[in-house]
């Protein structure tokens, strides 16, 4: 990443970014329309195809005004029934599926859409003059925004379409799972051109960052350019989605710098007040951890969510089974210079099967379908830690299900295969 993409990452994150540009396109097309009518464009065509224009300038005014205020009415109610469906959302899965529903391109384009009819519409009221005998009504321009207006319609029933499905918890899992496994697959993928060699960082000198907030990236240009520039190698110890706090030690490296060039590297690492998901992929472990949870609750009571979540998760883990340990930013002879912590494997196994755990050790069902995600998992690792760390997950899910199920029959088929019945 380096300062460009991360300054459009930041931008496209935002809600407001398609709708600001289609807006903008809006705004040029009515100046441009209005530009074109003062070269006589509605009078040819009144000459050449007099069906195409609206000639009275009452009609016209009418006829926009309409539009105007339909459109405005169209808009508030279109994102009234969002608002509406992500309180649904956040009730029902999680609080955390909600950016990815809000930042949803289809909405964003829709409502831009939305915004840019209004406002060329207006424009091309304003821009009407009081009839006189040689004035020509700007009728082309007026079919334009009846044709904008009628595309609006069109949009807002396929909104009304996408929308009802996006929320629905089978499509919401399914994008969870594509955006997580498109994250780990980019990184095997530039794994794979990499070595994992980096010299010992034991007794390497240790930095304090002095910054609050939530770790989500580097700036991977600028700070191997940095340890070029100053012949050293950098040990980042942060791991993304890590909340930092004043104080926190952040990297260790191996000569001496000055301050400036310290304040240099620091300057590489990115932090924001907010948990972004951005490619990310332990934050899609978490969310799917979340919404299986949350599908277990009492109030809702949902046990086949919880299942889904467990099929995506197994797939998943597959994929952070082949991934190393550390990241690294490497040069383009093939030496590394940065070495980057990540989020062990063994550290998000446990962090899903606790909540798994705690929350599910009473459903059998759901039991069952843990113990047949870790014997699956340990069937595919070709590494010898995996395997102690997924058998110790193993024996702590016997014991919690031993204290949570009672039933003796239901206890003796735990180990055996999981067959669904739905």
């Amino acid at each position: 990443m380096d300062k460009l993409s991360n300054l459009l990452f930041k931008i496209r994150s935002k809600i407001a970014f398609f709708p600001t540009i289609i807006s903008l396109a809006g705004l040029v097309m009515a100046f441009a329309m209005i530009y074109v009518e003062k070269l006589g464009i509605s009078d040819y065509l009144m000459n050449v195809a007099p069906s195409l224009v609206i000639d009275d300038t009452d009609t016209a005014k009418t006829i926009l005004s309409t539009l105007i205020a339909g459109l405005i009415s169209l808009t508030v109610f279109s994102f009234s029934m969002v608002m509406l469906l992500l309180s649904q959302a956040s009730s029902n899965f999680s609080p955390r599926v909600l950016p990815g529903i809000i930042s949803d391109q289809t909405n964003q384009i829709v409502l831009g859409q939305y915004i840019a009819t209004i406002l060329y519409n207006i424009f091309i009221l304003i821009s009407l003059e009081p009839k006189e005998n040689e004035y020509q009504t700007p009728g082309f321009s007026v079919l334009l925004g009846i044709i904008l207006a009628v595309l609006c319609l069109a949009s807002f029933i396929y909104f009304i379409h996408h929308i009802s499905q996006s929320i629905q918890v089978g499509n919401i899992l399914t994008n969870i799972h594509a955006r997580t496994k498109s994250a780990l697959e980019s990184m095997l993928n530039t794994q794979k051109n990499q070595s994992n060699e980096f010299p010992d960082t034991n007794t390497w000198t240790g930095h304090k960052i002095y910054k609050t907030g939530y770790f989500y990236g580097i700036l991977n240009d600028d700070l191997l350019e940095l340890c070029k520039k100053y012949d050293t190698k950098i040990y980042i110890h942060l791991f993304k989605g890590q909340y930092i706090l004043d104080g926190t030690m952040a990297f260790y490296i191996k000569n001496n710098l000055d301050d400036d060039a310290l304040d240099a590297i620091t300057n590489t690492l990115l932090f924001s007040n907010e948990e972004l998901v951005g490619d990310n992929y332990v934050y899609g472990f978490r969310q799917l951890s979340e919404i299986g949870i949350k599908a277990m609750s009492p109030g809702i009571n949902d046990p086949g969510t919880a299942l889904n979540t467990i099929d995506y998760l197994t797939s998943l883990f597959l994929e952070l089974t082949k991934k190393w340990e550390f990241e690294f930013i490497t040069s383009d002879d093939g030496d590394n210079w940065v070495k980057i912590k990540c989020a062990k494997f063994s550290e998000i196994l446990y962090n899903v099967m606790a909540t798994y755990r705690l929350y599910c050790k009473h459903d059998i069902t759901v039991v069952r379908k843990l113990m047949q995600m870790l014997r699956t998992l340990a069937n595919f690792s070709a590494n010898d830690s995996h395997h102690k760390i997924i058998e110790l997950e193993m024996e702590q899910l016997t014991k919690d299900a031993e204290k949570g199920i009672k039933n003796e029959r239901d206890l003796s088929k735990m180990d055996a295969d999981f067959i669904s019945w739905s």
